[in-house]
Parts: structure tokens; sequence; C-alpha cells
């Protein structure tokens, strides 16, 4: 019979309300993978996002239009260059290293070139929300370590204090989603420094980015809707400290692995993250994860009900996958 592609869109209630600065959803609508070959089954899952041109009926059509390869054999390096950076690459890339992990019995993980896997401590996000919205919920994850606030621009300062205010001890990360100015970065960074935040994500719009090289940084500025693989990565010295690597922009693991190692020779930092997904997708992610400077892979956190099996989370340690979800 051979290989044998099976595409599956699946949805998953997310527990209350998931708002960022361009919006709120109520689900994670995922699209899955999924390449049989006898009893070797591999998986893989992908998120599309709209803020880069993605749909769940354009990602289903990358992934049709690679069926007939896939199946008949189609690697991981064919993959690269079969389809682009993007949810559908990703979900076919991870579902390729996860058939091989099953095929050979060898764990990713190892064929990634690692010698362990140890669980780590990931962000779990407060959405954006007036600041005293904001406090509440901060208040109620206080006993986190690590918080990611999510910003909308004007406004920012406040809801920044607020969320210190709600969990005084949590170490802080905020992610403003391309919502701040030029006119506003300098008093919402500096509100940031005063609040001890680790590090800001993405705050001018990928487009405007090149004026992060003349703004004052109090605080270290990561690269997340303006970083997706290894090309154009240079450009980004001198405007960002660290980079946000997701597997559903590099297009899968492979590249993923590529760019961190890239990142790192230009000298960044390296934040793990994700899309609001289930534990299939943050499983691969966790191969990145090991050694980053900051893990945001809450997904299965924010959701009403994970799929199962799923990743284990002992409140914000998130432990390895077992070989039954992935890898």
């Amino acid at each position: 019979m051979g290989v044998q592609l099976t595409i599956s869109v699946e949805r998953f209630p997310i527990a209350g309300r998931f708002v960022i600065s361009r919006g709120a959803k109520t689900e994670a609508v995922v699209v899955v993978a999924r390449l049989a070959d006898g009893d070797a089954i591999g998986r893989g899952e992908c998120v599309p996002y709209a803020r880069y041109g993605e749909s769940v009926e354009s990602v289903v059509d990358q992934l049709e239009s690679v069926r007939d390869l896939l199946e008949a054999g189609a690697d991981r390096n064919a993959l690269a260059a079969l389809l682009p950076p993007g949810a559908a690459r990703n979900a076919a890339d991870c579902a390729l290293w996860d058939l091989e992990a099953k095929r050979t019995g060898v764990s990713v993980y190892r064929l990634a070139g690692l010698l362990r896997m140890e669980p780590l401590v990931t962000a779990y996000t407060i959405s954006v929300g007036t600041p005293e919205e904001m406090r509440e919920a901060a208040a109620k994850a206080a006993h986190r370590p690590l918080l990611k606030v999510k910003l909308a621009g004007d406004g920012d300062a406040e809801r920044i204090a607020a969320v210190r205010a709600g969990a005084s001890d949590s170490a802080l990360i905020v992610d403003a989603n391309e919502a701040w100015t030029q006119e506003n970065f300098a008093a919402n960074s500096e509100a940031c420094a005063k609040a001890g935040v680790k590090l800001i994500e993405q705050p001018l719009p990928a487009d405007a980015d090149e004026a992060l090289t003349r703004l004052p940084r109090p605080v270290p500025i990561c690269a997340d809707e303006s970083a997706h693989d290894r090309i154009g990565l240079a450009a980004l010295v001198g405007r960002y400290d660290a980079v946000n690597i997701k597997l559903d922009k590099t297009g899968g693991l492979t590249e993923a692995l590529a760019l961190a190692a890239e990142a790192r020779r230009l000298g960044f930092s390296i934040m793990a993250g994700c899309m609001v997904g289930t534990s299939l997708a943050m499983a691969p992610a966790l191969i990145i994860a090991q050694g980053a400077e900051f893990v945001d892979l809450d997904g299965p956190l924010l959701l009403a009900k994970d799929r199962e099996p799923g990743l284990r989370y002992e409140g914000s340690l998130v432990y390895p996958p077992e070989r039954e979800l992935w890898g």
C-alpha cells in the first residue's frame, strides 16, 4: 500500500476567550496531517493563521497538492521545495518526523541531535482586556512563574502596571502583536522596564520595524511577525535581541532547527512559541524549546479540553511527549 495521507480539520474550544490586539477567538481550529505506513503512523498539527494569509481551506488545499508526492515517499528535504514556509508545511513536516521515529524506534529528539529532553517552564498567557480585567486574570495566575501579557497599544502602560499589581512575583514578558507605534514606543517600553518586564515581543508592525534601530530599548525586543525562517534573519540584527521560533511560521521542525542554529550564530536569544493549538502541536516545539531562553508553549492550558493523549503539564511545567502522542 505504501504511505497513506489523511487530512483532518479539528476544533477545540478555548476556555473563555483568547484576546490579542488583532481580535478574539473562542476555539482553536487545527489541521492535522496523518501519514500511515502499515503500523507506523506519523502525525503533525498546524494552526492556519489569517495574519499570514492562511485559512483552513488554503492549508488543506496545500496539503492536497503534495498528497501524491508524500504518498510516493517524499522526505522532509523534498517537502521544503514543494511548499512554502507556513502552517501546511509544518503539519506535513512534523508528520514526517513522527513517522520516521515510529518506523525506526528512535525518538525524534535523538534524530534531531539532542541527547535528552528535559521538562521546561512555559509562560502562561494573559489576554488583552481592561487594566482591571487583566489585574484579576494575573492574580488568578500569580502562582505561575512566568506570564506572557498580551497588549494592544494605547493604554498599555496601565495594563502592564495592573498585571504587575496582580502578580507581584511572576516574571513577565509582553507581546504587543504589532500594536505599538513609534510615538508610544518609548512610554510603553519604559512602563515595561518599570514593571520588570524581561522581554517585549513584536512591538511595531513587521513592515515598520526598521525604526527599532533608532528607538531606546530599555527592555530586550523579540521578533515574532518579523521572523519566519532563515531568509531575512540577518536583516533583523540591530533591530531585535531575540526571535520567537514558531513551527507554524517556519514550516515545520526541520526549518525551525536550522533557524535556531542561525539565530544563535547571529547572536539572538531564542523564544520557543506557539499558536493556540493542542499538545500535538506543542510536542515538536518542545525540541526547539530545549535550551531556549524563553518558552511559550501554553496552548493546551488555554483550551477547555486538550486532545488525548496529551502532554503532561504540572502547573507551568511541561514534560516531554510520550511516544503515543508524538515523536
